[in-house]
């Protein structure tokens, strides 16, 4: 099965979805405020898990897995008690130190202002020669968090990129890869954690392509709830293979697909905070306040 899958919204990729989420990247402190929100929400009768599709992309694909398997109570249990959880922050949170070989792929990453081809394969091949811990410890921290790798939805999409080729990959059910391999993938930060083997590929962290969204796998979907980290106002410059202006251009493709979209992000976010556990309290607190604020709207936009 051949899991890369060009980005365009000519394909129309979403056609016949009713009710699409996207789970979008933005490390552990994103991890906080998706599984807040979505359990708060659902606390308040709104029931995301009946969402037709569903993609995550490196945090959410941790969270995303957790709704479609229906241990997003569990998750949220274990992210407000992220002390006792190690696994967790060691899944999702970088060393203190990184050698010489795993800072380039993180600088390269971190400073890329574009998503073209030989920009996002530069960022993947130094994530091949960093000299990161071995992929199958990610994929154990992972399955401890979310518990055995059975792949249970036909909704889920996960995100993850061919760290060789800079191809844009998308795993399902039907790819017969394990949820922790798959999350695993999909969370691999370049220089922080090592490609992981999909198939014949090894692949990193799906927001490693130009967009944490990749929207167009929804396109001419009937109506989409987007959860991202930011919607790109007020960034001037770009980082993370992110052009300012990139996440606006793909929300008004999705829109002009036919597609009724929503969308939220948190109400304030530090970009240099997000992959720190002390973030966690305060996302925690700021999902839940916002789903609060946002279950009438999202109540009348879901039914």
């Amino acid at each position: 099965m051949d899991l890369a899958l060009p980005r365009t919204f000519d394909a129309a990729y979403g056609a016949g979805v009713d009710r699409g989420l996207c789970l979008g990247g933005g490390g552990l402190f994103f991890v906080a405020w998706q599984v807040s929100y979505l359990q708060t929400l659902a606390t308040l009768g709104v029931r995301l898990d009946a969402a037709d599709r569903v993609v995550g992309t490196s945090a959410g694909s941790m969270v995303g897995t957790a709704m479609t398997s229906g241990k997003l109570k569990r998750l949220h249990a274990e992210v407000s008690l992220l002390a006792k959880v190690p696994a967790l922050v060691s899944a999702l949170a970088p060393a203190s130190e990184l050698a010489p070989s795993q800072q380039r792929a993180l600088d390269l990453f971190l400073k890329a202002t574009d998503g073209e081809p030989a920009t996002v394969q530069a960022i993947g091949h130094a994530a091949l020669a960093a000299a990161t811990p071995r992929p199958e410890t990610m994929r154990l921290n992972t399955s401890l968090v979310l518990g055995p790798g059975r792949w249970t939805s036909d909704a889920l999409r996960i995100t993850c990129v061919d760290a060789y080729t800079g191809e844009r990959c998308v795993i399902t059910r039907e790819a017969n890869v394990s949820i922790p391999r798959a999350v695993a993938a999909s969370s691999a930060v370049p220089g922080i954690f090592a490609p992981q083997p999909i198939d014949d590929r090894m692949c990193m962290d799906g927001g490693v392509s130009g967009t944490g969204t990749h929207l167009d796998v929804f396109g001419g979907a009937k109506r989409v709830l987007i959860l991202a980290i930011t919607d790109g106002a007020g960034v001037s410059e770009g980082m993370m293979t992110l052009h300012p202006e990139d996440g606006l251009k793909e929300l008004g493709d999705l829109e002009h697909s036919g597609t009724a979209v929503m969308l939220r992000t948190p109400a304030k976010v530090d970009l240099l905070e997000l992959m720190s556990p002390s973030s966690v309290p305060e996302a925690l607190a700021m999902g839940a306040r916002q789903a609060g604020d946002d279950v009438a709207l999202l109540s009348s936009f879901w039914s």
